[in-house]
């Protein structure tokens, strides 16, 4: 029984349930009950054995036997006291690493969910920023679409799901993908000065790096001017 839950608990999880039946069924093997018994048959025997002479003194021999007795009912009093604790503390880490790991597959789950549905909201945007309507029934359709998409919105947001503002930020190559560089004075080399495709995060967990362009130094268009070279004199 200790075997089969040490190996369940450093063996990836399985079925919650199956070391709590282990437990149930050799629950007897944590109860002592083979100390105990073992304890009363000492008693008896002490009773049957008393460890006088028929003078009244001590046996040596017989008492040196008790002693022995109670010695190794101490042993396995402890080691039956270890195994229980053993067994707890190794439940308690299987139990720890099973929900460890049901909430990151929950996670995985959620977020390569959420990744195949990042180009739904992408057209959405462009759909926002490039159509103009012109007439009362195009922006009634227009608002009618973007309130889809803010409803799309709210529901990643409450999913934990968060857009990176990458403009103005220092390049970060955990969170942004440089698709481009750029010369200017204007800005800091390294910080990102566009934004083409937005990232996004879930928690901790980078679902999309954003594609952006970054500054880079300005070009030095001087020249050294020429030198006039001077010959000897005639």
């Amino acid at each position: 029984m200790v075997d089969d839950i040490h190996n369940m608990a450093h063996e990836p999880a399985s079925d919650p349930e199956a070391i709590e039946e282990i437990l149930e069924e050799d629950a007897v093997d944590i109860d002592f009950d083979d100390v105990v018994e073992a304890a009363a048959a000492t008693v008896e025997a002490a009773d049957a054995a008393p460890p006088f002479n028929e003078d009244n003194s001590v046996d040596s021999a017989v008492v040196a036997d008790l002693e022995r007795q109670v010695a190794g009912l101490k042993a396995q009093l402890e080691d039956r006291a270890n195994q229980s604790m053993r067994i707890a503390a190794d439940f308690e880490n299987y139990r720890k690493r099973t929900s460890k790991e049901k909430d990151e597959l929950a996670t995985q789950i959620k977020g390569d969910t959420v990744i195949e549905l990042l180009p739904v909201v992408d057209n959405f945007e462009r759909a926002r920023s490039q159509i103009k309507p012109q007439t009362e029934a195009e922006m009634t359709i227009h608002k009618s679409y973007q309130s889809v998409y803010k409803q799309l919105v709210e529901t990643l947001k409450r999913l934990g799901v968060s857009a990176m503002r990458a403009e103005g930020q220092e390049f970060d190559p955990l969170l942004h993908e440089a698709v481009m560089r750029e010369p200017t004075a204007d800005h800091a080399e390294g910080v990102v000065i566009e934004e083409f495709v937005r990232g996004y995060q879930l928690g901790d967990r980078v679902l999309r790096h954003a594609m952006v362009k970054v500054a880079a130094p300005p070009e030095d268009d001087s020249q050294s001017p020429d030198v006039e070279s001077t010959g000897p004199s005639d």
